[in-house]
Formats: structure tokens, sequence, C-alpha cells
């Protein structure tokens, strides 16, 4: 278990890991790509828990960065 409070480009470059199979967002929103420095597919995740990454739509575990979402445009 980890947990996260500010946005990470790379994901395995931080951690040495990048599979992220469940999330618990308690607060804000984020967004999660499959490929470091903000790329790839995007998946958005609103506060509440996610027990498998198919609840987040993703159809791997593999996360290759994420980030706070701040403004709504």
């Amino acid at each position: 278990m980890m947990e996260f409070t500010e946005d990470c480009p790379d994901v395995f470059e931080r951690f040495r890991y990048n599979e992220i199979n469940s999330a618990h967002v308690e607060d804000g929103y984020w967004m999660f790509y499959e490929e470091p420095n903000y790329r790839g597919r995007q998946y958005y995740l609103r506060p509440g828990e996610y027990r498998r990454y198919t609840e987040w739509e993703a159809t791997t575990p593999k996360i290759g960065s994420f980030r706070r979402v701040h403004h709504f445009q």
C-alpha cells in the first residue's frame, strides 16, 4: 500500500513499480495516465474506492504517471 499526495510524472522511475491494482481517492480528483509524462490513455478518478483497475475503466493495471486535477474548463 502506498499513499500519494502529489503529482508523479514517472511512476516507475520514482517507485520502481508501475502497476496500481486498486485506489482509494480520499480528496480531490486525479488523472491516471498509461504512459510516463502524462501521456497515453487517461483515467479520471473521483473521490471513492476503486477495488480493481477495471473500475476506472482500465484494461491493465499499468500506470505511467498521475496528477491531481486542479482546474475544469
